[in-house]
């Protein structure tokens, strides 16, 4: 396993590398830049301010070589500094990861344990009232804007109902530790992670019926259920198992569509996390910090890409790590 991961981690370096190269340039394509945005910042300035700007940070120089001269900043985990938050890249990025990563973890584990729970109950009562019923909430889900979803529980269960925070992480002002600041925050993260999560928990539900309805057909199952096994054993001890695979590659792919919905819903939700960090660099043109936040972001997707690569061998044991 561990020359598995080893291997996973070195092909991933060049496709990291390759979203870099072509971000950066994308990035310095967009109309305008820094210079003009500090300049613009501190009530206009004169062409020589704006050039001296841009000489200040490097801005003149050619795209390839301000490209690798930052590629060889980024191997000493020198992510650059950020001009408009006045601190190192890299300290303000591991400052916004927790957020954002309770965030995105808590999201995926309610939809995978959702839509796993959603698709079993489907599946098991297929043409049912209960399937239905199941199949036009997924449906719902999955046609629903998370923007939409996160607005609307915000008007529903903050302004009209009054129980549940409208933004933020934790109520600074209650000064609380301990258990009493967990608390707060698991409060305030419910909006946030139901708003992320209804979408996915829509796929992984329509997608684990779907499975459960293949593999029920499937000849072990017959052979399963010839011996005398139960079929709640036949089912869970099974069934289940096999049918999980395709959900485990459904989640491996949208773990990177996950982070950029966390985007939207850091925003909505004023969530100090780095999707809102990303929205608010975009347009103050904080290059370094948006190329900082790309890095962080891929080695993330990569990472847990690799994690469900491994509980395949885990779920199905005739998967081997080669």
């Amino acid at each position: 396993m561990i020359r598995f991961i080893t291997r996973r981690l070195a092909q991933a370096l060049p496709t990291v590398l390759l979203i870099f190269a072509l971000s950066f340039f994308l990035l310095k394509l967009a109309p305008g830049d820094m210079a003009a945005v500090m300049a613009g910042e501190s009530g206009g300035g004169s062409a020589e301010y704006v050039q001296n700007l841009r000489e200040q940070y490097g801005l003149e120089r050619p795209m390839i070589l301000q490209l690798f001269s930052y590629l060889k900043n980024v191997a000493t985990l020198n992510l650059g500094y950020s001009y408009r938050q006045n601190m190192p890249v890299f300290d303000l990025i591991m400052s916004r990861l927790g957020p954002t990563a309770l965030l995105m973890l808590t999201s995926f584990a309610v939809s995978i344990l959702a839509g796993v729970a959603l698709g079993i109950a489907a599946a098991r009562n297929v043409n049912r009232p209960v399937d239905r019923v199941i199949s036009v909430i997924s449906t719902l889900g999955y046609a629903t804007p998370l923007f939409w979803v996160g607005l609307m529980l915000i008007l529903l269960f903050s302004i009209t109902f009054r129980q549940l925070p409208t933004s933020g992480m934790e109520n600074v002002a209650a000064f609380n530790e301990g258990f009493a600041r967990v608390k707060d925050i698991a409060w305030h993260l419910v909006l946030p992670v139901v708003s992320l999560s209804l979408f996915y928990t829509a796929v992984y539900t329509r997608l684990m019926r779907a499975s459960l309805l293949e593999q029920s057909k499937m000849n072990y199952v017959v052979t399963a259920e010839a011996k005398g096994l139960a079929p709640r054993k036949v089912m869970y001890g099974h069934v289940l198992r096999n049918a999980l695979l395709p959900i485990l590659t459904m989640a491996g792919v949208q773990i990177g569509s996950m982070l950029g919905g966390s985007i939207i819903i850091e925003s909505v939700f004023g969530w100090p996390g780095m999707g809102l960090l990303a929205y608010e660099a975009l347009f103050a043109r904080d290059l370094n910090l948006l190329m900082g936040i790309l890095i962080v972001s891929s080695v993330m997707v990569i990472l847990i890409n690799i994690a469900v690569d491994v509980l395949y061998a885990v779920v199905d044991p005739r998967i081997q790590l080669n």
